[in-house]
């Protein structure tokens, strides 16, 4: 298992790598832009981050799924489908049962560098309002 020290070290030099790889491009294709946004708005629906929260820990099937999230089958089946069609997902049917696994891991890259962008938002936003109630 990494150090979390590490993991955020090598997450910060993904992060510059891919920022500085978009500034050096002078100009992205319409087709890359569109690319671009239908990976944000895969990420844009609760249940999917749940999804790949839970399948961060290995491969489990629909039912487990809709047990743990506490949704329907259709409206799971449909998420999946949605993150498989994207290649995040790979989908295995052993039996009668379909499991689900995590097919491209760069999408918790992703997901890692919006909550640190997030939890410095809210550091600095806690920070004022510490400032705030220690001056009255």
């Amino acid at each position: 298992m990494p150090r979390a020290d590490s993991v955020k070290f090598r997450l910060d030099n993904i992060t510059k790598k891919a920022y500085s790889y978009i500034r050096m491009e002078k100009t992205l294709t319409n087709e890359a832009i569109e690319a671009i946004a239908e990976r944000f708005k895969l990420l844009s629906e609760p249940i999917r981050l749940k999804i790949l929260h839970l399948l961060r820990d290995g491969e489990m099937t629909v039912s487990e799924l809709t047990s743990r999230l506490g949704i329907t089958q259709p409206n799971a089946s449909k998420h999946l489908r949605t993150l498989q069609e994207a290649g995040v997902l790979s989908r295995k049917q052993r039996g009668n049962l379909v499991y689900y696994s995590i097919r491209d891991e760069s999408i918790f890259q992703l997901c890692e560098v919006v909550c640190d962008s997030l939890g410095e938002r809210f550091r600095q936003q806690a920070a004022i309002f510490s400032m705030n109630y220690q001056e009255n």
